[in-house]
C-alpha cells in the first residue's frame, strides 16, 4: 500500500503583492478543471494551508472553498479602495497610514459567500490552516489554528474575517486590530490588539513544517511543501550614507524600508533553513522531502509596493504568475494534485 504523503501549501506576507500567489492558484485550479478532474479547487489537494498577512487572507479564503480567481479579482479590483485613500505625511506621523473599514467589508462579504450570508468561522475551514498573529495584548507571537488536534480549542470559535484582519494588521499600514465575538458556548470573547503575523513569520512555511510533525505526527520524510512568495525585492544599499535616521528608514521616497527589511529578512532566512532541511550543510545530501518555492524577483523595472495601486504594475505582477505557472505547473500539478 502506497504510503500517504501529507501537502502543504504556504503563502507569504506582502500587501497587494498577494496577486502573485492568487493568480498562480487560480492558474492552477483552472488547469486541474480543464482536465476534467472532480477536486479542482485548492482546499482538495492540501491538508495545511499556512498563510501570512495578505497570504493569510487567502489561506483563510482558499481553505472555505473561496475560488482562487475570487481572491485575485478582489484584490485586483478594490486596490483603490483598500489602499487608495492614504493619510499625510503628518497625519501618518501619529496614525497609521489606512483605514481598514474597505478591506473588512470585502472581505467579510466574500467569506459570507460560503455560509449563505452568515460568517463563517475557523471551524468552517475544509481543511486545516496555520495562520501567525503577532498579539500585542499578550507581548507574544501567536499562530492562529482551526480544531485538528484535540487541544485546539482556543480558535476555531474566531469569525473568519476577523482572523483575517488580524493577521493582516501590517505596522504604519493598519492599526492593531480589536474586535469582539461570540464563542460556541454563547460567551463574548474579546479579540484585542493583533498585528501583522508578517513581524515573525512573513514565510510561514517553517511554521507548517513543524505543524505537520507535531499536530499530526508527521515524518519529515513524508512531507510535500509549496510555498509561495509574494516577489522578492532584493534589499540592499552599498552606499556610504551619513544619514541613516527615520527619514531614510520611514519616509524618504515614501517607501517604509524598515518594514521591507524585517520581512524580506524572516523570509530569506527561512529559506535559508528549509535549505538546510532539506539537503544539509553544503547541499550535500539526498532530498530529505518534497519542496517547492514559487517567487518572482521585482527588480527596478517592476517595483511594486505593499500599498501600490497603479494598475499597470499589478497587472505586470499578474502576468509574473501566469509566466511562473507555465514554467512550473506541470510540475506542481504532477506532485502535489491527485487527478
Amino acid at each position: 500500500m502506497e504510503k500517504k504523503l501529507f501537502k502543504i501549501l504556504s503563502i507569504d506576507g506582502g500587501g497587494i503583492r498577494g496577486i502573485f500567489p492568487a493568480m498562480f492558484l487560480a492558474n492552477l485550479e483552472k488547469e486541474l478543471e480543464a482536465r476534467g478532474t472532480s477536486k479542482f479547487q485548492i482546499f482538495q489537494h492540501f491538508d495545511l494551508i499556512c498563510g501570512t498577512s495578505t497570504g493569510g487572507i487567502i489561506a483563510i479564503a482558499l481553505a472555505l472553498g473561496i475560488p482562487a480567481i475570487d481572491i485575485y479579482k478582489l484584490y485586483m479590483e478594490n486596490a483603490r479602495k483598500i489602499f487608495g485613500s492614504k493619510r499625510g505625511f503628518w497625519g501618518r506621523f501619529l496614525y497609521s497610514a489606512y483605514d481598514r473599514s474597505a478591506l473588512e467589508i470585502l472581505i467579510r462579504a466574500k467569506f459570507q459567500e460560503t455560509k449563505d450570508g452568515e460568517d463563517p468561522i475557523l471551524k468552517d475551514c475544509k481543511t486545516n490552516i496555520c495562520v501567525p498573529i503577532y498579539d500585542l495584548m499578550q507581548g507574544k507571537p501567536a499562530v492562529l489554528k482551526n480544531n485538528y488536534h484535540t487541544n485546539f480549542i482556543r480558535d476555531y470559535h474566531i469569525p473568519a474575517y476577523q482572523a483575517a484582519l488580524a493577521t493582516s494588521a501590517a505596522p504604519t499600514y493598519f492599526d492593531p486590530y480589536s474586535t469582539r465575538y461570540t464563542d460556541l458556548k454563547g460567551v463574548v470573547q474579546t479579540f484585542s490588539n493583533k498585528v501583522d503575523g508578517g513581524v515573525f513569520a512573513n514565510n510561514p512555511t517553517l511554521l507548517g513544517i513543524v505543524e505537520a510533525q507535531k499536530a499530526f505526527g508527521v515524518d519529515l520524510a513524508d512531507l510535500q511543501v509549496l510555498s509561495l512568495g509574494t516577489g522578492h525585492q532584493r534589499f540592499a544599499d552599498a552606499c556610504s550614507r551619513k544619514k541613516w535616521g527615520l527619514h531614510y528608514w520611514v519616509t524618504q521616497n515614501n517607501k517604509k524600508r524598515i518594514i521591507e527589511l524585517f520581512m524580506q529578512g524572516q523570509s530569506q532566512q527561512v529559506q535559508n533553513l528549509i535549505s538546510l532541511l532539506l539537503r544539509g550543510i553544503d547541499k550535500q545530501e539526498k532530498e530529505n522531502f518534497i519542496y517547492n518555492r514559487i517567487d518572482t524577483d521585482l527588480d527596478e523595472t517592476c517595483l511594486i509596493e505593499m500599498d501600490d495601486t497603479d494598475k499597470g504594475r499589478l497587472e505586470k505582477l499578474s502576468e509574473k504568475a501566469h509566466i511562473e505557472f507555465q514554467n512550473h505547473g506541470s510540475n506542481i500539478i504532477s506532485r502535489y494534485c491527485s487527478l
